[in-house]
């Protein structure tokens, strides 16, 4: 089994390399967060490539609860089946349903778990996880039957920091913030992404980019992902790189802004900045 690196289609910092590893060795949880676009649910898939093995996704919605990863018993299901004399009612594990845990902790080789978003959840979510992260196993009532991991997964979780997680939760967890890429980091990104974009191109569309995401006021601002989609959209348009260098004042909105700017508020502000511009001219 090899460590994670960077790849040529994953470009992460040293520090994020030694977190990976350093919560690999540890056997703790991987706690990632940082601001929505910068690749967290991507290093999943790509751990899961450098380790070799497989990975499990569960992506956490607001209604999400933590026993869902563990399992369900499907109640409804065996009132019908009861009703309708099926013999499969005598046994109760016929209505069991397994969650993402139960499937990592009962697979035949180690597994990658993904975690997606626990910050949308009940904030109660991460702390009726603790015991199943921590001691890798949990209790069936149904069945009366435990449930261990035969091969302990590498858990990864991602939080966009919409809410605080409880501190027994942290205790427990390797911690990273993944810090948005300085202007290097991104050409190297985008290098990877896109290895035969005009120079002039990537590099005007960079300046507009890192200028955008100065702009004071703004509500979201635009991340990795919504320039690797400008980008693209600037190829398939084939727009030139003097497009993004004019400094006229109507054109301080972004050619394609739809891709950069993700609400009405942001793509408004600039319409008043393109106004003062005007007036000011």
């Amino acid at each position: 089994m090899s460590g994670f690196k960077s790849t040529e289609r994953y470009i992460a910092s040293r520090d994020l390399e030694v977190a990976v590893n350093a919560a690999v060795a540890l056997q703790r949880p991987l706690l990632v967060k940082g601001e929505p676009g910068t690749g967290k649910t991507v290093l999943a898939q790509e751990v899961a490539a450098a380790l070799g093995y497989p990975l499990v996704e569960w992506h956490v919605k607001s209604t999400t609860k933590a026993q869902q990863g563990l399992y369900e018993y499907d109640a409804v299901s065996r009132l019908r089946d009861s009703q309708l004399g099926d013999p499969k009612v005598a046994d109760i594990a016929n209505y069991i349903v397994r969650g993402k845990l139960w499937d990592a902790f009962d697979a035949d080789e180690p597994q990658v778990v993904l975690i997606d978003e626990i910050d949308k959840a009940d904030i109660e979510f991460p702390n009726d996880l603790l015991l199943e992260l921590d001691r890798m196993q949990f209790f069936v009532y149904e069945t009366r039957r435990t449930v261990a991991a035969k091969h302990r997964p590498v858990v990864i979780i991602t939080s966009n920091n919409e809410k605080e997680l409880p501190d027994a939760f942290l205790r427990r967890c390797f911690f990273h913030y993944i810090r948005f890429p300085d202007r290097a980091t991104m050409e190297r990104i985008v290098e990877a992404h896109y290895p035969g974009l005009q120079h002039e191109l990537a590099r005007e569309a960079l300046n507009v980019f890192f200028q955008v995401r100065e702009v004071p006021g703004l509500k979201k601002k635009p991340a990795t992902s919504e320039l690797l989609d400008w980008l693209k959209l600037l190829m398939i348009e084939d727009l030139p790189p003097e497009a993004l260098r004019s400094r006229e004042p109507h054109l301080v909105i972004p050619p394609l802004h739809g891709a950069l700017l993700k609400n009405e508020q942001d793509v408004h502000l600039f319409e008043r900045l393109a106004f003062l511009n005007r007036r000011g001219a």
